[in-house]
């Protein structure tokens, strides 16, 4: 696993040594995730990358998206007639292709797969596996192994097409939003994109949308659609300093009340697509997938509070985009009324903040001190 400190690669390293092969691994740096697969026995190298770091012994090479051809190990593979792949590819090989649920789109996909493999965890049965770019809060995990007929959640990542080497049964895309025009040219080819990913989607599956995603996106699936707005509503009953109440209901069948456990209206809809797919497609009684989403405590990095210091909240965030850090804002507001908001902004990625530059100064206006740090 050349990258193996990623977020994705990480969490498939920990599904692949879960169950029983031999994998090793190497990132530039220490992180959580490299600590947590030496934990089972997966030895991760640190440093920069050689070609005697690559295994004498190695079948497989995987690397992420960040890991280029000119890297030394990449070579060595190649020239000893491994077969390298991609993070996406290596997903696609390990995904069931009938008992995967893939979330998708531009914001949220961490918080709905996590909320969605809690939703199928709460309706019992076999217990689920997931796949997902952020850690659990409380598990301080970020990929769990299925039973061998349980359902599986995986993140599905649009950037560099990675989505394309999925074969769901059933698939979310919450929202659809400029973003990663790097590696597309223009939202028209974007747009093309995650119609070629929904209509992956088994025709016996379901695909469940946001209420913000083009028309497209419905007219590519081969089976059953469900729009949140139409197919699914979802029925605000009350907040409290962010946190939301609510009811959604579908095609013969509806939740209890919910109350959502993380800040934030964007949350709601999240929320709300996610027990749609466990209630329309994996068949967990909409009680149970209410009950599962409501415990969810968050993914690290998703609104996740820092403390207090004196007397200061911190509440730290990896939204990326002008949309995920204005709503982030709206939920600080929300949660700490009345008080002043300073941000600590990091830039997340050249092009993509060259790109929305204009956005990210109206999303951050009206606060109160900013700092923006170099481009991550």
């Amino acid at each position: 696993m050349l990258g193996a400190g990623g977020a994705g690669l990480s969490g498939a390293a920990r599904l692949l040594a879960e169950a029983g092969h031999r994998v090793s691994g190497h990132d530039r740096e220490a992180s959580p995730f490299t600590e947590s697969l030496g934990d089972l026995g997966v030895r991760v190298q640190l440093g920069g990358s050689e070609a005697g770091c690559l295994p004498a012994d190695a079948e497989l090479v995987a690397r992420s998206a960040a890991v280029s051809d000119d890297d030394p190990q990449v070579r060595a593979a190649r020239e000893r007639g491994l077969e390298v792949i991609k993070y996406s590819e290596l997903l696609g090989r390990m995904c069931p292709i009938d008992r995967t649920l893939a979330v998708a789109g531009t914001h949220g996909k961490t918080t709905t797969t996590w909320m969605l493999h809690e939703a199928l965890e709460a309706g019992g049965g076999p217990a689920p596996g997931t796949l997902v770019g952020g850690l659990h809060q409380t598990r301080g995990l970020n990929a769990i192994s299925p039973d061998p007929s349980g359902w599986f959640a995986v993140e599905a990542c649009e950037y560099d097409r990675s989505f394309l080497q999925l074969q769901p049964f059933g698939a979310i895309v919450t929202n659809f939003e400029e973003d990663h025009l790097d590696c597309y040219g223009s939202l028209a080819e974007l747009e093309r994109a995650f119609c070629r990913f929904v209509d992956r989607v088994s025709g016996d599956g379901l695909v469940v949308l946001g209420s913000e995603v083009p028309d497209s996106l419905a007219e590519a699936a081969r089976g059953r659609v469900w729009r949140l707005g139409r197919e699914v509503q979802l029925d605000l009953l009350g907040q409290e300093r962010g946190y939301f109440r609510f009811q959604v209901r579908g095609p013969g069948w509806a939740t209890p009340e919910v109350q959502l456990a993380v800040p934030g209206r964007f949350n709601v809809e999240d929320a709300a697509l996610a027990i749609a797919m466990a209630v329309g497609c994996a068949g967990v009684s909409p009680a149970a997938a209410a009950r599962g989403v409501a415990e969810f405590p968050g993914a690290a990095r998703r609104f996740e509070r820092w403390g207090t210091p004196a007397g200061i909240p911190v509440v730290h965030d990896y939204a990326h985009h002008p949309t995920e850090v204005r709503v982030t804002i709206e939920a600080a507001r929300r949660a700490f009324p009345g008080r002043q908001l300073d941000v600590l902004f990091q830039p997340h990625q050249a092009s993509r903040t060259a790109r929305h530059m204009e956005g990210f100064v109206e999303a951050l206006r009206g606060t109160g001190r900013v700092v923006v740090t170099e481009v991550y």
